[in-house]
């Protein structure tokens, strides 16, 4: 189990291993969320939603329109 301590500006340091293990340097973005148990599940935010751009396409002949798109219509 690796540690790190929270100092009294309420900083800690990700530990050597960690972060080269996530590929995380200067400036990685990181999300912290607390469940109701207690557990704390710390993600790397890595991907802008622009980099999701293109990511799906639309079947043949299917295009909706922002109106169809609509659901109080």
């Amino acid at each position: 189990m690796i540690e790190s301590t929270i100092t009294a500006k309420g900083q800690t340091t990700v530990p050597a291993d960690i972060r080269a293990r996530l590929g995380a340097g200067p400036g990685t973005r990181l999300v912290w969320s607390a469940m109701p148990d207690g557990t704390l599940i710390v993600r790397v935010k890595s991907k802008s939603i622009l980099d999701m751009s293109g990511l799906l396409e639309a079947p043949e002949g299917r295009h909706a329109s922002i109106e169809g798109m609509n659901p109080w219509r």
